[in-house]
């Protein structure tokens, strides 16, 4: 744990890649391999289950400190960070310990879910009093499920292929489901990780794993720049840019499985889609979209949220909610990893394969045709209405990367422009990281009614913490601190004074908010120093944005 937690430090006080990189390989390599194995899982991102309810955290924390409610409270919102406050708080340790990150895990913090209540704040106290103060921070940023130290999924896979001396694209195939939250990660499996290739690695005919999926670049230029920078439209494919959940669908030794992009095995969520993918023959996997799909045309995300939010799936929401894969790509066939084919050669296998199967849960996404780019940019502009987020460019001789890269070929994400409104900030919270200091998460709001309404409200809709530059953020903060009205923790309401465009992908009626609408990926455009509050948007603005 001592180690991991220098780990930690010397990551967190760092904004230099190449000193992240030289710790983590230097951590890994001294490690024992049950310690790396948890520690590998925390950086790319795993999280256990709720181990703690945080309400008994901060009751315990405060009594620990002796301090009343609000002291508590003010110091939290001073610090920004729960697990920070915390451990800043606590009185020093008066026992000590020498075990691994491994140990802590397994024997101290995952037997604390499911624990007897009554027992849970003897075993708490007992585990921070043998802690040092830079362990505790760790510790709790575990129990509360806040650990982030601006570390990369990538720069973890690039630690552990020179760690290794692996290829980082067969340590980034290994890492799929390595931070499944039911994942219990162990010597034998950081092993692997980093083990030598096999064989009969890339032929695996009876593991469920995905491959690692190829991420787009955002496209944003204007299309006369289109032939300079990309050539003709003949040497791209084109397509829908869908609004769903990737997935990897894999079939292999008569099983299957369904990966969502957040290496999530979401095969049960979608029984359908398991039914369709037993019809494939063994050693297939396809890439493509999860969609709600119903009359004939792809609905609306927020359809597809009503089914992930369910715990259960019953026969009427079944019928109700039908889901198909909107397939693009296929990456492993008959067994044999296809990612080193041409883009235009896979499109012409999967295309046989929808063809011979003909299910109704296995659409191929459409192919776009253009005379030129000019023609494509007009069919694009259909884009809303058809419930698209814009168009997909894939070079036609691309092969199936990694990531986010641009080292065997290119995909392209050329998205319509985002739907915006004017609203007002009237709450705002401290950010993470480097942002801890500043209040740079903000609720927005708009009016309940025009102008002329006497008594109209602000209601909000929307939360957005993305889009502003770092001097726009320390600007705004200044202004939260001088016009703050009430404190809630560490959110404050504040006097209504500033208005921003806010864009946001997508829009659709929902009961769980106040306003009635929820907004789908909301970011701030710009600051309209040029408005008054008064001018702000209104409710009928956002619903006349509504989907018909």
């Amino acid at each position: 744990m001592k180690a991991f937690a220098a780990l930690y430090r010397e990551l967190d006080a760092s904004t230099s890649n190449l000193a992240k990189q030289a710790a983590l390989q230097r951590y890994l390599r001294e490690a024992p391999a049950a310690d790396a194995a948890w520690a590998v899982y925390f950086l790319a991102g795993g999280k256990p289950r709720q181990l703690v309810p945080v309400k008994l955290l901060r009751l315990l924390a405060q009594e620990a400190a002796g301090l009343p409610e609000w002291l508590f409270d003010e110091s939290y919102e001073a610090v920004g960070d729960l697990a920070e406050t915390i451990a800043l708080l606590l009185p020093p340790p008066t026992d000590a310990h020498d075990l691994g990150l491994a140990q802590w895990v397994e024997q101290h913090l995952l037997p604390l879910r499911g624990a007897p209540a009554d027992e849970l704040p003897e075993r708490l106290r007992a585990q921070w009093r043998q802690l040092a103060p830079d362990e505790r921070l760790v510790y709790f940023k575990l129990i509360t499920g806040a650990f982030r130290v601006g570390v990369s999924k990538l720069q973890v896979t690039q630690a552990l292929a020179a760690v290794g001396a692996v290829d980082a694209k067969r340590v980034a195939q290994r890492l799929m489901g390595y931070t499944h939250i039911g994942a219990r990660p162990d010597a034998a499996a950081y092993g692997l990780l980093i083990a030598p290739e096999t064989e009969g690695e890339q032929n695996t005919v009876t593991s469920g794993q995905p491959y690692p999926f190829f991420l787009a670049h955002p496209f944003n230029v204007g299309v006369e720049q289109f032939d300079a920078l990309l050539g003709p439209p003949g040497d791209w494919l084109v397509e829908w840019k869908w609004d769903g959940i990737r997935a990897q669908l894999v079939k292999r030794a008569g099983q299957v499985w369904l990966w969502s992009r957040g290496e999530e095995l979401v095969t049960e969520r979608f029984p359908e889609l398991a039914t369709m993918g037993e019809a494939l023959p063994d050693g297939a996997v396809l890439d493509g979209e999860i969609v709600v799909w119903r009359d004939d045309r792809v609905q609306p995300f927020a359809e597809l949220q009503k089914r992930i939010g369910r715990k259960t799936l019953g026969p009427k929401l079944l019928r109700e909610l039908p889901v198909v894969l909107l397939v693009y790509d296929l990456v492993e066939w008959q067994g044999r990893d296809l990612r080193v084919m041409p883009q235009a050669d896979r499109r012409v296998l999967l295309d046989d394969l929808v063809t011979q199967l003909q299910h109704p849960q296995l659409i191929a996404s459409p192919m776009l045709t253009g005379a030129d780019w000019a023609d494509l940019a007009r069919q694009r502009e259909a884009a809303r209405s058809l419930g698209v987020e814009g168009m997909m460019l894939k070079r036609r001789d691309a092969r199936y990367g990694v990531g986010r890269t641009k080292d065997v070929g290119v995909w392209w994400k050329w998205k319509i422009d985002p739907l915006s409104v004017d609203a007002v900030l009237i709450y705002a919270q401290r950010g993470h990281g480097r942002r801890a200091s500043l209040y740079s998460d903000y609720t927005f709001a708009v009016w309940d009614g025009p102008a002329d309404q006497p008594d109209r409200k602000l209601v909000p809709f929307a939360k957005a913490y993305s889009g502003l530059t770092d001097a726009e953020m320390a600007r705004v903060d200044a202004v939260i601190r001088k016009t703050t009205i009430e404190s809630f923790g560490p959110v404050r309401s504040v006097r209504p004074t500033l208005v921003f465009e806010l864009g946001f992908e997508g829009i659709a009626r929902s009961p769980r908010h106040k306003s009635g609408i929820a907004v789908r990926f909301p970011r701030m455009l710009r600051w309209r120093e040029d408005k008054s509050v008064e001018e702000a948007d209104t409710l009928s603005t956002l619903e006349a944005l509504l989907p018909s």
